[in-house]
């Protein structure tokens, strides 16, 4: 039986045949598209497999490039089989592209080895964690309403389409495994997590290789001190960058001239680093739901509070999803203004007021006193009305990780005195396979751990936005 190594390099060389390429250098040798700039790599602790950098790596130097014929997008998979695109064609009202896609994904999996692509599906991951795949346990234990309801949403999409996929996927004959809504689940999860945007198909495409970045949040290339003026002059000088690459917005795009999808490097990079693309910016919620995993530290994420009618109502300057705690502690900019005017006697609105509100001023001490002690008594009220507190999240998730540890036997696990949470999921999941779980129950019970991670970062805001409020009043009595 090949080893997994043995078909990663099988892998890379197919995709060097087909012009896949680390190197600006059109010779390099077709048995591996990676080893000038990149290599696969483990990471154990940052998103495991990954990219590494084989050598140093400048900010907006090329990195990858994947010609056009490599892309996995519904036109080339239709382009590939007559049959697919007959009844592809016959079916114009499935109500997206990605559904398209989907379809077409998991066509080209039950073909098995006789498939074109087979050496890049090989090594799809078999298993996701977006808020689709979760179950009613997984989705309850988000706790907050916002986040429950992003998870409803999700899996009823997810349903939805589905059913209105059935009859092509059976026209098709695909084997019953791959008409199942955990198949469907599947694809829909692979094309939300791995595809890159191209111009003529809102599906976007899949790339090989290219999908083996692990993301990066935008807004963290200040922790980078690798860079200096002297290393982007060098690299210009070397013909790596250009003004236009060096100032990009994205981490690369489909290249109409080199018709090709090339990716760049996001800042510098030394040997043996982790080479990350940014995929836009996301909250954890979102990173959820698209993706699969959430950041401990998201400079992006956001919590939202609820707030009275009549204060959105004066937040008709600011949009309403600018209301709102960073992941710090400290209420956005728009919040704290918009609670300064509310907190202001309607009489007392005169034109002074408005103008150091939309200044972002502080109206008097009197004000900003109100605001702080306001927000702070609504973090506090959000946290009691949770079922658990930040202190019995961090327990629980203890307890998770004793559950997924291969060494601890069934009788430890029962002497452990788990919390009623853990006790319930063992009730509900009661799958134990030789004192263990099984491979169904261990994926539920990463997916459980991950609304337990979300929700405790969650709280964790919340009392740092109380803390925060605490040391503005300190100074301001």
């Amino acid at each position: 039986m090949e080893t997994e190594h043995q078909t990663m390099e099988q892998f890379l060389r197919w995709a060097a045949e087909l012009g896949v390429s680390d190197s600006i250098d059109s010779s390099q040798s077709h048995d591996s598209c990676l080893g000038h700039s990149l290599s696969v790599s483990d990471f154990p602790l940052a998103g495991g497999r990954g990219l590494g950098a084989v050598r140093e790596l400048r900010k907006g130097e090329l990195v990858l490039k994947v010609p056009r014929k490599a892309l996995l997008t519904t036109e080339s998979m239709l382009a590939k089989d007559d049959n697919l695109r007959d009844s592809i064609n016959l079916h114009p009202s499935l109500s997206s592209t990605q559904q398209r896609l989907s379809v077409c994904l998991l066509y080209e999996m039950s073909k098995g080895k006789s498939s074109f692509w087979y050496p890049y599906l090989f090594h799809l991951p078999r298993d996701y964690d977006l808020l689709a795949t979760f179950g009613d346990f997984e989705k309850q234990a988000l706790q907050v309403e916002d986040a429950v309801w992003a998870a409803e949403k999700a899996i009823s999409k997810s349903l939805s389409e589905w059913k209105e996929a059935v009859t092509l996927m059976k026209e098709l004959d695909l084997k019953p495994k791959f008409q199942s809504l955990h198949a469907w689940n599947w694809a829909s999860a692979t094309i939300s997590s791995r595809t890159l945007h191209v111009p003529w198909d809102s599906a976007g495409c899949l790339c090989p290789v290219g999908d083996l970045f692990n993301y990066d949040a935008p807004g963290d290339d200040h922790l980078n001190t690798s860079q200096t003026a002297n290393s982007t002059t060098n690299a210009e000088e070397a013909g790596h960058v250009t003004e236009t690459q060096s100032e990009r917005l994205t981490d690369g795009g489909f290249d109409g001239d080199a018709n090709a999808y090339c990716l760049y490097a996001r800042r510098n990079y030394q040997l043996g680093e982790q080479v990350l693309l940014c995929y836009g910016t996301y909250t954890n919620l979102e990173l959820l739901e698209h993706y699969g995993f959430i950041l401990e530290e998201n400079s992006n994420d956001k919590v939202f509070i609820p707030l009275e009618t009549t204060l959105y109502a004066l937040a008709s300057s600011w949009p309403k999803d600018s209301l709102y705690i960073h992941q710090d502690g400290k209420p956005s900019f728009a919040l704290v203004s918009t609670l300064r005017l509310w907190l202001v006697p309607q009489s007392q609105r005169d034109k002074s007021v408005m103008r150091l509100v939309y200044a972002g001023s502080q109206i008097s001490v009197k004000n900003e006193v109100l605001v702080m002690k306001w927000v702070s008594e609504k973090c506090r009220s959000v946290l009691r009305d949770l079922p658990t507190s930040l202190l019995e999240d961090r327990v629980i998730l203890q307890d998770i990780d004793k559950l997924q540890d291969p060494e601890l036997c069934l009788e430890q696990r029962e002497a452990e005195g788990f919390c009623s949470e853990v006790r319930g999921f063992l009730d509900v999941k009661n799958h134990l396979v030789n004192g263990g779980f099984c491979g169904k129950m261990n994926r539920r019970v990463s997916k459980w751990r991950l609304s337990v991670q979300w929700r405790l970062r969650y709280k964790r805001t919340l009392a740092d936005c109380i803390s925060y409020c605490n040391e503005k009043l300190n100074h301001l009595i």
